[in-house]
């Protein structure tokens, strides 16, 4: 118990002894603040400071592309319509902006929290957002480590600093800065709702507001109540139907309008077969050479959602045997929604972040085994990861006019690469859950505790004296929730 929680325990009209005085009490906020200065200083100051020569150059590099090709940010520009449209009272979803003439697609409450978008001009707008993109980049990556467990936790200042500057090449990332989209805030928004502890009573709560700005993170509300967090998935649902409801007092005829209409129209998001498209749905309206793949796409999109549900579930309760449980978890959900949602653009995918993050720290804790048993096959995973989130393939496939919908075969892999990659990880992170559990003796389907209650042996019972459990790596010995299921 520390000094603040007796201090709170003590009867009324008790005094503090000398000999225990009270500690002041730290806000939450400025705990918060002081942890990224905190943390700069435990990191070793060589490998920071060649970091953050990395990512300077990296940048720099960016920014000299984006100034030569030139950048429009046309989502940015239609998130400011629509915050403008709430301003001044217009009609939300009648507005169309830029040369193709884009129409609003997100919620109400979403248009509402765009009106200080309207409070600069658009060329200042501009940077403010792109540079504000590459914080969200570095949290991303930090919330990322946070989730795996690794590395140690003095190095992850090195860490983030490289993702933040290099990670901008990433095609999902690259083309988020390029539209000037709010992907990376609603990944930050659901990342940070899940690396708290369970115990939290407003868990939930980051969850329901990114699915009140753009509804698919709320699948995470269902991940949460399939994975046992009852009250954290009826916090996100509450928080939902709240943003909604404010959405209604606010605007009720665009409330009335988006839920009944127009949520339903399709055509106003853009055309499925289109490479940019890089979900199950596209990637079947390309293969079968029609804008409309009917009922074999919707019913393989279902399959889909149900099977990485389950791998994500499944990986969640194996704490026991699999390190890293809880990042596989997360990331099967994050890759099953962007996978089953009809339209998911290329820039959707920035949560290959915490993928590669994971992938790198297999690969890690691979090569820091003993020569004689050392495998490749994580630094194999996570290359050819890594790989096509920096190829930008798609784009290099004919993909004017018809053109999309007339593939000969050998570019139908480049042209859905990404969906490609999100079966596989969905397929190995089931084999890897499958390994663990048949190396420890354990059951493969059912086991009654997802988590490993304090005192209780991290083998069960039952198991083979040798069968491995699951092996601590850096992120144990760090205390990290991921790699240390008992700590949860």
């Amino acid at each position: 118990m520390t000094a603040a929680q007796a201090q709170r325990r003590a009867p009324e009209g008790s005094a503090a002894t000398p000999a225990s005085p009270a500690v002041p009490v730290v806000p939450a906020w400025r705990r918060a603040l002081d942890a990224p200065v905190r943390a700069l200083r435990e990191a070793p100051r060589r490998p920071l400071a060649r970091a953050g020569a990395v990512a300077l150059f990296s940048l720099l590099a960016y920014a000299v592309l984006r100034h030569l090709v030139g950048t429009s940010m046309v989502d940015m520009v239609v998130y400011r319509a629509e915050g403008a449209a709430v301003a001044h009272g217009h009609d939300l979803y009648a507005l169309r902006v830029t040369q193709w003439n884009l129409p609003a697609t997100y919620p109400p409450f979403a248009a509402m929290l765009f009106v200080p978008t309207t409070w600069v001009g658009v060329g200042l707008l501009r940077v403010v957002v792109t540079a504000g993109n590459v914080v969200l980049l570095g949290l991303l990556a930090h919330l990322s480590f946070k989730l795996v467990g690794w590395p140690r936790r003095e190095l992850r200042p090195v860490g983030v600093v490289l993702v933040a500057g290099l990670g901008v090449w990433l095609e999902p990332v690259f083309t988020t800065l390029r539209y000037g989209q709010i992907n990376l805030v609603l990944a930050c928004l659901v990342l940070w709702d899940l690396t708290r502890p369970d115990g939290r009573r407003s868990k939930g709560l980051a969850i329901g507001i990114a699915a009140g700005i753009k509804l698919t993170p709320g699948l995470f509300a269902v991940y949460l109540l399939i994975t046992g967090r009852v009250r954290a998935a009826f916090v996100a649902g509450f928080t939902f139907l709240v943003t909604f409801a404010i959405g209604g007092l606010v605007l009720p005829d665009a409330t009335w309008g988006f839920w009944t209409k127009y949520l339903y129209d399709s055509s106003r998001v853009g055309r499925t077969e289109v490479v940019d498209n890089q979900s199950v749905r596209g990637a079947f309206a390309r293969l079968l050479h029609t804008p409309d793949p009917g009922t074999l796409a919707t019913v393989t999109a279902g399959l889909v959602a149900v099977a990485g549900l389950a791998i994500a579930a499944w990986a969640y309760r194996s704490a026991r045997w699999l390190p890293r449980s809880e990042a596989w978890s997360v990331c099967c959900a994050a890759v099953t929604a962007v996978l089953i949602s009809p339209i998911s653009w290329t820039h959707h995918w920035v949560w290959c972040v915490p993928m590669l993050v994971l992938l790198a720290a297999e690969a890690a804790h691979e090569r820091s085994r003993p020569a004689l048993v050392r495998r490749r096959r994580w630094r194999f995973i996570f290359g050819a990861t890594l790989f096509a989130f920096l190829s930008f393939m798609m784009w290099m496939v004919p993909r004017k006019g018809l053109l999309v919908l007339h593939l000969p075969p050998l570019h139908q892999l480049p042209a859905s690469i990404y969906p490609v990659v999100g079966i596989c990880f969905l397929a190995v992170a089931a084999l890897r859950v499958h390994a663990r559990r048949r190396a420890a003796g354990a059951p493969l389907v059912r086991v009654p505790n997802q988590r490993v209650p304090a005192g209780v042996s991290a083998v069960p019972a039952a198991a083979p004296a040798a069968a491995p459990a699951a092996v601590p790596d850096e992120g144990a010995r760090d205390g990290s929730r991921a790699a240390a299921p008992a700590s949860h």
